[in-house]
């Protein structure tokens, strides 16, 4: 009972990867099964409903609420612009004209006469849905979207933030345990994936954001800089939807961590290739992991995918990374392997692993299921 299969992150030269690309709503698709995309063509477009304006019109004209619609200048349904009379009226006895104006362009949805509330609905709002990958539309979701698929070198991170994005990618550190220095970024880099070595600092990164790098790939990243960068604690790790100008994704974790050798050179051999990168990151129910795809050439023959070996499962000084809070992302080594189970706060009772840290020698008993083993 002292092996546990855990696996690792996924690195990968050559794999078809599959990835879904839906409207929140119903809409328009364009494009064909079959056809080639890029990752920025638009495969399906909707518009989500626009945000509602109210004013109260028996308030504003000084009337009875049942007598509001017929204060109307324009009928339900017509377009108006910002500024514009939508209704008028006449008070003290006909003596003061009173009218209310438009606050924003929208369409006149309806009067109430119970309120005398105008309900405004602004323009509609256009969303647009791209390939995110160079691939081969697979399959139609009518309606709602498409399956693009693509051969690509494929590479998970443990952690990233910040949305999808697409760039040359850019190898500026010269080894996989140098840290990623401001100095190294240049203004070339605009829209590229930069790929330093084991740590990037929030003043690094803000020089990429400065210049306008897409992505930033590193090992490590400081998680007190995390809180700087997003202006709170993160809590349950879902990310992606952060609007930080620039993606960040960690191949190791949480400090300043050497960069995994299958990672720097996968990385490294497609130096100046395409690739799209997402952070987005769940580390509860339903993981996802942030990643990076770089398309392959049709013509290209590698055919075989190099993956971590974690067949020999977890044993006494196997090297791992914690999955789950509250050590999410430190990097240690198994120095116990218990027999017995153990009981959580949750009283669940399950087996666990005593794991040495690498960045300040402690230690602590982590749930097996926590970990991933790490390949050397």
């Amino acid at each position: 009972m002292a092996h546990a299969y855990t696996p690792g992150l996924r690195v990968t030269e050559n794999t078809t990867v599959r990835r879904e690309r839906r409207l929140p709503l119903k809409g328009d698709v364009l494009v064909a099964a079959g056809a080639r995309v890029e990752a920025d063509s638009v495969v399906a477009r909707t518009e989500l409903p626009g945000n509602v304006q109210t004013v109260n019109l028996a308030a504003k004209l000084g009337v009875d609420p049942a007598k509001a619609p017929d204060t109307l200048v324009r009928p339900t349904g017509s377009a108006v612009r910002k500024g514009e009379t939508i209704a008028s009226a006449k008070s003290l006895f006909g003596l003061v004209n009173n009218s209310a104006t438009s606050p924003a362009d929208g369409t006149i949805e309806s009067v109430s006469h119970v309120t005398g509330q105008l309900i405004l609905r602004e323009p509609p709002i256009p969303v647009e849905v791209s390939a995110y990958v160079r691939g081969v539309v697979a399959e139609v979701l009518p309606n709602e979207g498409v399956v693009v698929e693509s051969r690509v070198a494929f590479l998970q991170g443990i952690f990233g933030i910040g949305g999808e994005t697409c760039g040359e990618i850019a190898v500026v550190a010269q080894s996989p345990d140098e840290a990623l220095a401001p100095t190294r970024l240049q203004p070339s880099h605009r829209r590229k994936v930069v790929v330093g070595g084991a740590y990037v600092s929030n003043e690094t990164l803000m020089r990429a954001r400065e210049i306008g790098v897409a992505a930033v790939v590193v090992g490590g990243f400081d998680d007190r800089d995390l809180r700087e960068l997003l202006g709170h604690d993160l809590g349950v790790a879902i990310t992606g939807s952060e609007e930080l100008g620039i993606t960040l994704v960690l191949t190791e974790g949480f400090g300043h961590i050497r960069m995994a050798e299958r990672a720097w050179n996968l990385l490294g051999s497609n130096q100046g290739r395409l690739a799209s990168v997402s952070g987005a990151t769940q580390i509860r129910a339903g993981v996802m992991r942030p990643e990076i795809l770089i398309p392959l050439d049709v013509d290209e023959s590698r055919d075989h995918a190099v993956e971590a070996d974690h067949s020999k499962g977890l044993e006494i000084g196997s090297l791992l990374r914690v999955i789950r809070q509250p050590y999410f992302g430190r990097i240690g080594s198994v120095v116990e392997l218990p027999a017995e189970l153990m009981m959580l706060e949750s009283e669940a009772k399950v087996r666990v692993l005593a794991v040495k840290f690498a960045d300040d020698g402690s230690r602590a008993l982590v749930p097996r299921a926590n970990v991933e083993l790490i390949a050397e």
